[in-house]
């Protein structure tokens, strides 16, 4: 009896696989198909929501490898369509990252689309951002800046949350100091 395979899951698979190997190997955790951001160890996390030098190289990676494109390496290779795609993808997931991070601080309450998979964020991305975009992260009711973030609009509480994210990176400097 004959096997149907299935192509597209199998490519995705191969994708995930292949997106994940730079990270398996420098974190040395595992990391696949199902993997949310809320699993990922406080050391991942914290390298990943520097976002900035060496540490963006394995986010460009996985979304250039989830996508198809091959590896972050050849970046710079992409036509500009491509390249663009890419950057959208790194900037949503970098803001994911450290939204996840500033919960685990205590500052957030939840954040949106801290549901949805790693690879989900990347692959559906044209489905999910908007939705996902349009709705701020919730500071915590015991957040100093609470009263004031619910007294202001979805724009201002936005702007609120993304002026507490030097902190947070502040706040990732120390650990990784002290680590």
């Amino acid at each position: 009896m004959s096997q149907v395979v299935d192509l597209d899951k199998a490519k995705l698979e191969l994708n995930v696989r292949r997106g994940f190997r730079n990270w398996k190997t420098k974190f040395g955790e595992d990391f696949g198909l199902y993997t949310l951001l809320s699993q990922l160890s406080e050391k991942t996390l914290l390298f990943m929501a520097q976002g900035k030098g060496d540490n963006s190289f394995y986010l460009y990676d996985l979304v250039m490898n989830l996508l198809g494109l091959g590896s972050g390496f050849e970046l710079n290779d992409l036509n500009t369509k491509d390249k663009m795609m890419v950057m959208d993808r790194f900037l949503f997931l970098l803001d994911r990252i450290r939204f996840e991070y500033m919960k685990r601080l205590g500052w957030l309450e939840s954040y949106p689309g801290e549901e949805f998979t790693i690879t989900e964020l990347v692959i559906h991305y044209d489905e999910i951002a908007p939705g996902i975009q349009a709705r701020p992260p919730i500071l915590r009711h015991d957040h100093s800046l609470y009263p004031d973030y619910c007294r202001m609009s979805l724009f201002q509480k936005e702007e609120l949350i993304r002026k507490l994210i030097p902190q947070a990176l502040k706040k990732i400097q120390d650990q990784l100091t002290t680590l």
